[in-house]
Order: structure tokens, then C-alpha cells, then sequence
């Protein structure tokens, strides 16, 4: 894989999108400012358009939170491809800040965002695909869901 492109790497890891989803709230689901592009908080979107939901340490384990936090990262990969038109449009991953619902003895946060993180390296590899980042406990999260992400990222 290597010299492929990140709409190949994509398609070579055999992952489905799920649909891109729409603001239920006032707010822009993306922002393009200049090279910069900046996703808002998203949460785990399945294809069925339905979410994933629980608290990690309660209703979900780790490594069923990890999984939600990398479909987190689906999610953001779709709309990325839905409103800037291809994944290869990305330069670099910036920033990430994962946020966790957790019960109050969690403390394996990052080992949850690394599900987000370790397939963005696998998107646009381990130099453009790793920013820095963030990844912190909540109490709650909207609609129970167990992992919300936002991040920023260069363009070409």
C-alpha cells in the first residue's frame, strides 16, 4: 500500500461509510477556513443511521468503546468525502479531541480515542495521519453516546 492514495487506503481496508450526518442542532457540521478544515463533534453513526450508545465502563467495554471511536472516525471520514469530495483532499490530521462517557473510575481515555486515531494513520499514514491530540473523560455525552470527536486538518 504504499504510494497509495487515501481514498485507496480506504478502499483497501474494506471499510464502509456510514452516511454523513446532518446537524441537529445550530451548528455547521464542517468549516473550511483558508487550508484549515474543521470538523465539529461527531459521534459514532452506524450505516443504519442509528448511534451507538452507552457508557464505557457501565453498558460498554473498552474495547467496544475503541470501536466506537473508530467508527467516530467513519463518520468523520464520510463527511469529509460527502462535503470536501475526496479524502485526498486532506494534507494532514492536526488536531483530535476525543471526548469519553465514562463511568468516574475510567481512566484508559486515550486507549478509547486510539480507535479514531489509529485509522486515520491507517487513511493517510503514520506522518500525515497522527496530530497531536486530547482525550479526556465526561460524565455524559449527548444522547448517551459513548464517544464524541472533533478534529482539524490541513488541506492541500
Amino acid at each position: 500500500m504504499i504510494n497509495s492514495n487515501a481514498e485507496e487506503r480506504l478502499t483497501g481496508l474494506g471499510l464502509e461509510l456510514p452516511p454523513a450526518p446532518t446537524p441537529l442542532g445550530v451548528y455547521k457540521p464542517f468549516l473550511i477556513d483558508g487550508k484549515y478544515l474543521y470538523l465539529s463533534g461527531h459521534g459514532p453513526v452506524q450505516n443504519d443511521k442509528s448511534l451507538i450508545i452507552g457508557r464505557i465502563g457501565d453498558a460498554l467495554d473498552m474495547e467496544q468503546g475503541k470501536l466506537a471511536a473508530r467508527q467516530v472516525g467513519l463518520t468523520m471520514l464520510s463527511t469529509i468525502k460527502t462535503h470536501v469530495g475526496s479524502l485526498d483532499k486532506v494534507k494532514r490530521v492536526i488536531k483530535v479531541l476525543g471526548m469519553v462517557n465514562c463511568t468516574p473510575d475510567f481512566e484508559r481515555h486515550p486507549y478509547i480515542i486510539n480507535g479514531c486515531s489509529e485509522l486515520f494513520a491507517a487513511i493517510w499514514g503514520e506522518e500525515n495521519g497522527i496530530g497531536v491530540r486530547s482525550a479526556v473523560g465526561f460524565g455524559s455525552l449527548p444522547d448517551n453516546i459513548p464517544v464524541e470527536i472533533e478534529a482539524l486538518f490541513e488541506l492541500y
